[in-house]
């Protein structure tokens, strides 16, 4: 195995490592989720203290909308992250691993450090040859 398919295998491996961290990462908004529900809950059904106020709904709604939605933009990035690596292992998709790349450097430190390994290697003319032969040609 020559430098530049060691190196594509390495990066491969690491993009597993790290889209399954990004998983794991991304269900901490869901906690924001269960405390908007638990804000919309009390702010329908709760009896206040005397003296004080229940939470607002809307601000329930706020929590469990967010919450949500940094939750499916994060396990969306992660499988966009395992895809990349999927294609770095097939030597497929080169402007998607490059563009996959470059979003994985906003994703301190892991995602930083893969990202600019994966540019430097992915920048390489023999890794771009690597992609560009296992090409299928159109049936015809």
């Amino acid at each position: 195995m020559n430098r530049d398919e060691e190196h594509l295998q390495l990066l491969a491996i690491f993009h597993y490592v790290v889209a399954g961290l990004a998983a794991l990462f991304s269900f901490f908004p869901l906690l924001y989720t269960t405390v908007g529900t638990i804000f919309i809950f009390a702010a329908r059904h709760g009896t206040a203290k005397p003296g004080e106020d229940l939470p607002p709904e809307f601000l329930g709604w706020i929590f469990a909308v967010l919450g949500s939605q940094f939750f499916l933009i994060g396990i969306a990035m992660a499988i966009c992250i395992l895809i990349a690596g999927r294609s770095l292992a097939l030597r497929k998709r080169y402007s998607f691993v490059l563009v996959m790349a470059c979003i994985e450097c906003l994703i301190i430190p892991f995602g930083t450090i893969l990202g600019v390994f994966t540019i430097v290697v992915l920048s390489r003319e023999s890794v771009r040859g690597l992609f560009s032969t296992t090409a299928t040609p159109a049936p015809g």
